[in-house]
Formats: structure tokens, sequence, C-alpha cells
């Protein structure tokens, strides 16, 4: 049976998260979204600190009483409950902040027990860091199987070579303190798909280079990034998972990343759209407008109705997303639920927010507020890790029984 029942201290968590964005994302919002890709330094090491602490918060818990009553404790939902949160402040700055980020959850997916121990133990201590993933090529966008970098094994290294483009906090991971980046690349091109595997190129290695930093319509504190790969040497070990090509592995083994991710951005989405909501729903309070629940349909007016929409269609995103988070901490596959909710989501996200500013009019419109802010932000949680396109078609696919020959 799935419980989303939050334990107390869960809920003193999310507390302490909520006033992190109001008190600390929402006041530099609009600030580094005009100062697009400067770090805001201070913001970091708070967050670094915070961050830390709340980390420990869990161990100690462990040492007391270990286990939760119903198993074993759900990751994965409480990372897309506190995601919320921090992006109802701002999905940029959440974006920027210091973490593992993409790249920490493909080691996570695909590494070994000690590959996880060793990439992901620095991001525990010590100063701020960096993870990012890097997949798309200028060749290559959501057939992710497309790929055309490559990694020969000479020796004892692999050399990575080819060119990576939209890498989320790519700039950070591959130049700041110890950060890494994840590269996928393929090790046998006559294998297809199973020829796929992962990288980890730690910050500073030579041969890896940052060329461009996107300038983008929403989340701009976060940097975008195009990486290039010329004769990059990493050490064998830095391969995720096993070296051999199985028809069964490889690829599939770099797509269980997504199982992970997708869920996170579908709540990054009903953050932001929630961010909307909250707003429109204040603003219409102070317009002393009601939103008059339990009676007729007929009766409603046509901005109750909408407002109405835009909050059942967030509540059917969240319980999506947290779903597909529950499978997973439950050990169930979730590939399904994962590109349903983000599905959902990064179309919700961007209803709501249009639907926000369409409810405020030139109020809505002007930079004065947050809301088209807001709305510049949520688009690109219906385009990254996977467009709406290729979820719906990922969720067409499975329900249907159908593979990429039979249905693409």
């Amino acid at each position: 049976m799935i419980d989303f029942e939050l334990e107390p201290q869960v809920i003193e968590r999310l507390k302490m998260y909520h006033a992190v964005a109001e008190n600390l994302m929402r006041p530099i919002s609009r600030e580094y979204d005009e100062r697009e890709h400067e770090d805001p330094d201070q913001f970091f090491q708070t967050m670094w600190q915070a961050q830390a602490l709340a980390d420990a918060a869990p161990a100690r818990n462990d040492r007391d009483g270990a286990e939760r009553k119903n198993g074993p404790r759900p990751r994965n939902l409480l990372t897309c409950i506190t995601t919320e949160e921090m992006c109802w402040g701002d999905a940029g700055l959440f974006l920027a902040t210091p973490n593992s980020g993409l790249g920490g959850a493909a080691v996570m997916a695909a590494g070994t027990p000690e590959q996880k121990a060793r990439f992901l133990k620095r991001f525990s201590e010590g100063e701020p860091k960096w993870g990012a993933m890097a997949i798309t090529e200028p060749q290559c966008g959501s057939d992710s199987a497309a790929i055309q970098t490559t990694a020969v094994r000479d020796g004892d290294h692999w050399v990575i070579n080819g060119t990576k483009i939209f890498c989320t906090a790519g700039q950070r991971a591959a130049e700041k303190s110890d950060g890494f980046v994840v590269v996928w690349a393929s090790v046998d091109k006559n294998a297809g798909r199973a020829g796929i595997k992962s990288f980890v190129v730690e910050r500073g290695t030579p041969g890896m280079e940052v060329t461009r930093v996107e300038k983008k319509l929403g989340i701009r504190v976060s940097d975008t990034a195009m990486i290039i790969f010329d004769n990059c040497r990493v050490p064998l070990d830095h391969l995720l998972g096993s070296a051999e090509v199985r028809r069964d592995g490889g690829f599939k083994d770099a797509m269980a990343t997504f199982d992970a991710t997708r869920p996170i951005v579908a709540a990054m989405a009903i953050g932001v759209g929630r961010a909307a909501l909250d707003y429109v729903r204040g603003f219409l309070r102070e317009q002393k407008v009601p939103i008059r629940y339990g009676i007729s349909p007929r009766r409603l007016t046509a901005v109750e109705r909408d407002f109405m929409e835009m909050e059942v269609q967030l509540q059917a995103a969240r319980l999506l997303t947290w779903r597909a988070a529950w499978m997973l901490d439950a050990g169930k596959r979730n590939n399904l639920e994962a590109s349903m909710a983000k599905a959902k989501a990064g179309l919700v996200v961007t209803q709501i927010t249009q639907k926000a500013v369409e409810l405020l009019g030139p109020l809505g419109y002007s930079r004065s507020l947050l809301l088209e802010k807001w709305m510049r932000d949520a688009k690109i949680n219906d385009i990254f890790e996977g467009t709406q396109q290729i979820n719906m078609l990922i969720v067409a696919r499975r329900i249907l029984g159908y593979g990429s020959k039979e249905l693409n």
C-alpha cells in the first residue's frame, strides 16, 4: 500500500526548507535572474552548511531508531517533497545550489557500491561542490541512443572524444572545486545501444573544456554549458558499472538514471506551479474575489473555474510524482510512472503559470511581479530530462507493450 503520510521530523524539515525558499531564495530571485550566470556566493555557502546539517539529522535518527515502521527510509520521495519546496522559492537557484545533481543520480543508478562511496562521499564534507551529466549532443537530442561521443580503451585509461551541449550545471561541475561530469559515450559503435556507457570525468581533467554557456529564457542563474572532450583520459575505474557490453545492459543501465531524476524534475515543476497558484490565491483574496467550493459548477464564475482547474491539475501531477518516487524507494520498476509524472507536471506547470499571468492581466505580464519569471522558468520542465513528446511516447510504449521499432 502506498502511504504518503509524512512523519513529524519530515514536516519539521519541510518547514526549514520553506523558510529557506521564502527568506533566502525569493529575495534574490529577481536579482540573479537579471545577473545571468553570476554566482550568489553567500547563498551557496549558506545552502551548503544547511545541507550538511540536514544530511546529518537522518544519520542520527538511523543510529537511534534506524528503521521506519513501514519499511526503509523513502529517500527519493523526500527528495521530491523538498525539491518542490525549494522550487517554490526559485527553480534556477535550486538548480544552481551546490550538490551532486544529475551526475550524482547517474552514479547512484549505474555505479558500483565502491564507486558510489568514492565519487559521492566528497559531497558530504568540505567546500561546496557540483555534479553534472553530459548526454545531449549537437546531432543527438531526444534520441539518446544516437550518441556519437566515443570512449576507447588505451591501456589503463579510457580516451573520450565528443561534444556535449545543454549540460545543466556543466560549467560549475567542470570548473569549480571538486566537481565532476558524468559523460555518456559509446565504447562499441557496432553494439548500438548496448555499447553506451557512463563515465565520471572529474573537474580539471585535461581534455575536458567548457566552450560555451547558454543564454536562456528561464532558470538563468543555473548554467547550461557546452563541453568538448578532446582526447580526455580517465582511469578505467571511472566507467560506471561494468565495461562488458551486454544486450541487457549498457544503454538500459544509463537510462535507469532517468527513473530517479524525472520525478525530481516533475517536483521542480510542481514547486513553480504552486508558487504561481499561491500568488493568484492571495491576489484574489486581496481583491475580495471568492473561490466558492462545493457549489454547482454552473454557478461558478470563469475565474473560479480556472482557479479550481489549476488546483486539480497541480494535485494530480503531485500524486503521480509521489507515486513514481515511492515506487523507486520500494525497489519497484518505475520507468512508466516516472515518465507519466514528468509529462504531466511539465504540461501542468506551463498551463498554470500562463493562466496565472493571464488572470492578473498587465500586472501579471509586468516585471514588477515574479509571475512572468515563473512562466519563463516553467517551460524548461517540459523540455529537459526528456521532452513532453518523448515521455508521452515512452508512456504509450509501456502501456501498449510496444518497442521502439513498433512505435516511434
